[in-house]
């Protein structure tokens, strides 16, 4: 009785330890509303007002528009600071090589120790996890510019960047840049601030548009020069890439663009 008594101790608290587990790590179907970071897995997420009035015009953003926007860039994590844009990003990395738990264990994965990462400019708060990655660099502004990186062809395996292109007066010529600089079945993942159910537009010859706070608002690399809507794919199949992805952590708030070469 003894010995099937501690064998009953030792499965509850097996049965314990793998539930306390599976609730930390997130389903990679997510619900619509996301209550957990899939980055450090915390719990306390807090939303801020993150759009300005003047913006809101300059962009003609409807209600709906400033709400999912303010969503993407104000859910945070109080924990890891990452947003919901950041966990967008992570969310595509982490769904298209079919890994199931948090963000912070997959860049320790053996599968990730072997991939040679660019990070162009630091994508929010994922450079965090990011940077643990033995073969990680990050390329920053304006040290590099995004449209004649200094790498030869076929240097990486993965290319991140977070809402950099809407501020690079040729986004194109950025996305042919990140083509050439990729291995052979190589991805980038990404995200842009993307206003769903519209269509892409240059702000040429439009009122001068920054994002940013205070100061940053009126500096050069946080002008607008493009506002991207859901044909944002068409410029990646031009391009070359011969698989484009849309993964949705949450609609319409936190969509994020898979690319492979």
């Amino acid at each position: 009785m003894k010995d099937i008594s501690n064998i009953l101790n030792k499965n509850m608290i097996v049965s314990k330890i793998l539930s306390k587990f599976k609730n930390e790590r997130p389903k990679i179907n997510p619900p619509y509303s996301v209550d957990q970071c899939i980055c450090c897995g915390s719990y306390s997420l807090e939303q801020s007002i993150i759009l300005w009035e003047d913006l809101i015009n300059e962009w003609e953003l409807t209600e709906t528009e400033v709400d999912y926007m303010n969503r993407q860039q104000g859910l945070r994590c109080l924990r890891c600071k990452a947003n919901l844009r950041t966990m967008a990003l992570a969310y595509a990395m982490m769904r298209n090589e079919n890994y199931q738990g948090l963000f912070k264990d997959f860049v320790k994965t053996r599968r990730m120790k072997f991939k040679k990462v660019l990070e162009v400019n630091e994508a929010g708060w994922l450079t965090q996890y990011l940077q643990k990655l033995p073969l990680h660099y990050l390329a920053k502004y304006p040290e590099i510019d995004a449209q004649d990186m200094p790498f030869s062809e076929s240097s990486f395996d993965i290319v991140i960047h977070s809402d950099i292109l809407e501020h690079i007066p040729n986004p194109d010529k950025a996305i042919n840049e990140v083509f050439r600089i990729l291995k052979p079945d190589g991805y980038c993942v990404f995200t842009v601030p993307m206003l769903v159910g519209k269509l892409s537009r240059s702000r040429a010859g439009l009122a001068p548009s920054h994002h940013g706070c205070g100061e940053q608002r009126i500096r050069d690399d946080y002008l607008v020069y493009t506002e991207f809507g859901t044909d944002m794919w068409e410029r990646l199949t031009k391009v070359g890439f011969s698989e484009v992805r849309i993964y949705s952590l949450e609609f319409p708030a936190a969509q994020s663009f898979l690319c492979k070469k």
